[in-house]
């Protein structure tokens, strides 16, 4: 036994899911689809690739992506779903099933019926009853018949027959997200006034039915439901967690093998994955659920992203596996890592979810964390040994240098890294302690980076500023330099503004260089405003006053997080001038002139400048003459975020 199976028993400990054993208590769960695949539902070689990484993850269970059961593709909800309508799909299927067998795991595979959200090549989407969409980039709904109901059925139960036939163990349905079961089961989108609407008995006929059809198609084989322990649509009028248990319960005496407990809709005005949910907030509905129903397997992993956590649940009761996505999108070694007691180095999931804001746009996901996800089957974003060994000094220990840095010295390089403050981090820091969401989670991302390089060797040179005077004190003792110095407050743009002066910088306030006083007003309404303003306000309690140059605020915030910077700015009552621009700052405040011309006054203390970032370009000039090989990364290229600075300095290290 290895030393972290000892630590974490009840994690590694063996399981069943119906006539199958499992190694441990560990289902990887398909989250979302990944929209690597063809627009007609074929699947990619970008897709094997991926999901050969995902078979060796260590799992005990481990569930293939969503794929749509109807040939009209009323459930496609992305553009590059996976098909399971036809036996023309099932070779790529095989290769998957196989694969997942191969190294010790269940095979699941997921049935997946858009219904609201589906029926993205159409213009239309199909449901139990004529809801609007809340959302406006879903389709119109069309009211399917009872024909159509049993034909869906139908379908279901084929495409589970096609999964067995391709060699998968057993089928899922889901209603996570707000897919078509979840659509039958819920008062918001089933008013109908049949025997499949009205009463909770009725609404669940449709789930009912579906699982019976899939049981009779494929007996002696699990089949797992995925159902809301909560919809968070109390705003729409949907089901409360009463009602949500009710269902689960009609599923048990339906027969399921495995409840999969989740929580919300894609509609929902509450988060319920995002970083700004604690880990194991969610956890009391999979306690419920365990309880309520002692003799059925539930499985569950909302927010809960730590094997130690979950670890303790399973020896709790709280639930019987623990089913994990995200967390290994963003390290596929995490339960290796477990297993062998080397936690301290796995990258965490910091939901900030990259990978659904992607998706929301209609393209394949990616993950902050892990920057060769979706680039499996690319040699290019393979860690191989270098052929020449280098010497490589990296200046600036913020996300972008250090990942370069423990990329590179992964492939055989002796790395060095110049950092001019007293700690790693850089701006990555700064964000991290004025986080109204989970400063813990960006934190962990500096730590990871801690660990891993001493582990690799690779020295960091703290209070150290590189110039062109220390250039040229090291000239011809590396081979190659890269630029990861990141990005400063632009002032430019207000250097000739009366009282340009007065205005503090951003990054010095999140940094806690500067003090500021109770009165105060930022400029610019971007990710790093509003994050010392959010910081300021609630932290402080000062009176806080946003200036946005846009029509909108949070510009540069990823859109699955807009939302919530939003939220909180009206949650703490910030206001926020948006069309608007500075004129003019003295002592007692400043005076903005908004998109009409109208001028105001704001009595302020502190004006703080957070109206775009500026590269360091400069440093490039500087060493160009200086060094053989020469690279930037991050924002000392163009000013963006963390996902940018890992990816780019991932990219580096590789081919460096």
């Amino acid at each position: 036994m290895k030393p972290g199976e000892m630590k974490l028993p009840h994690l590694f400990q063996p399981g069943k899911l119906g006539r199958f054993e499992t190694r441990n208590r560990i289902k990887y769960g398909a989250c979302c689809v990944s929209n690597y695949n063809t627009r007609d539902g074929f699947i990619t070689e970008r897709e094997i690739a991926r999901m050969r990484v995902i078979a060796r993850t260590g799992c005990g269970i481990v569930t293939n992506q969503g794929a749509y059961p109807d040939p009209l593709g009323e459930g496609k909800a992305y553009f590059r779903q996976v098909a399971i309508f036809d036996d023309k799909f099932l070779p790529q299927f095989e290769r998957i099933a196989a694969d997942i067998k191969e190294q010790g795991a269940v095979a699941i595979q997921q049935i997946l019926h858009a219904g609201r959200y589906g029926g993205i090549d159409l213009g239309y989407c199909v449901q139990p009853s004529d809801v609007p969409q809340t959302l406006p980039h879903f389709r119109p709904p069309k009211v399917m018949t009872k024909d159509e109901i049993r034909d869906c059925i139908r379908q279901h139960a084929e495409a589970a027959d096609r999964s067995i036939r391709a060699g998968f163990d057993g089928t899922e349905i889901t209603s996570f997200m707000g897919y078509l079961l979840a659509n039958f089961n819920s008062r918001f989108t089933n008013q109908r006034n049949d025997e499949y609407g009205g009463s909770i008995e009725n609404r669940g006929r449709f789930m009912r039915e579906l699982i019976d059809g899939i049981k009779q198609a494929t007996p002696d084989h699990p089949l797992v439901v995925r159902l809301n322990g909560a919809e968070l649509m109390d705003k729409w009028g949907g089901n409360s967690e009463d009602e949500c248990f009710e269902l689960m319960q009609q599923a048990v005496d339906a027969g399921v093998d495995m409840l999969s407990v989740t929580v919300g809709w894609q509609e929902a005005p509450e988060s319920s994955i995002g970083r700004d949910i604690p880990p194991g907030h969610w956890n009391y509905l999979s306690e419920r659920a365990k309880k309520s129903f002692p003799n059925t397997l539930v499985t569950f992993g909302n927010r809960l992203p730590d094997p130690g956590m979950a670890n303790d649940c399973l020896r709790d009761g709280v639930f019987d596996f623990w089913e994990v996505c995200r967390p290994l999108l963003a390290d596929p070694e995490l339960i290796h890592k477990a297993a062998e007691d080397r936690l301290d180095e796995a990258r965490r999931c910091i939901g900030s979810l990259n990978c659904l804001s992607r998706l929301f746009r209609d393209l394949p996901y990616t993950c902050t964390m892990n920057p060769a996800l979706g680039h499996e089957v690319e040699p290019e974003y393979q860690v191989t040994p270098a052929v020449v060994k280098k010497k490589v000094m990296i200046i600036g220990a913020g996300p972008a240098g250090m990942e370069c840095a423990i990329t590179a010295a992964k492939r055989g390089h002796e790395v060095t890294v110049f950092e001019k403050a007293a700690r790693i981090g850089g701006n990555l820091y700064a964000y991290a302690m004025n986080d109204m969401a989970r400063p813990d989670d960006l934190l962990s991302v500096i730590s990871h980076y801690e660990v891993v390089a001493k582990k690799l060797g690779i020295e960091i040179r703290l209070n150290t500023e590189v110039h062109a005077k220390f250039m040229r004190s090291v000239l011809h003792q590396y081979d190659v330099c890269v630029v990861a110095a990141g990005a400063r407050i632009d002032r430019t743009p207000f250097e000739h503004m009366e009282g340009a002066d007065l205005m503090l910088d951003a990054l010095d306030v999140a940094h806690g260089r500067v003090a500021t006083g109770k009165r105060v007003v930022v400029i610019g309404g971007g990710k790093i405003g509003l994050t010392v303003a959010e910081a300021l306000r609630k932290n402080q309690g000062a009176e806080v006053t946003v200036v946005e140059k846009d029509k909108r605020i949070a510009g540069d915030v990823k859109p699955a997080f807009k939302w919530r910077h939003a939220s909180w700015v009206e949650e703490l009552g910030i206001p926020c001038l948006t069309s608007s621009r500075p004129l003019k700052v003295t002592k007692d405040g400043v005076t903005v002139r908004d998109g009409k011309g109208v001028e105001t006054f704001l009595p302020a203390d502190t004006v703080i400048l957070a109206a775009g970032a500026k590269p360091a370009h400069e440093l490039f000039h500087e060493f160009e003459w200086m060094v053989d090989e020469l690279h930037g990364v991050g924002d000392a290229l163009i000013p963006r975020g963390l996902e940018q600075a890992i990816q780019e300095g991932f990219r580096l290290g590789v081919r460096l």
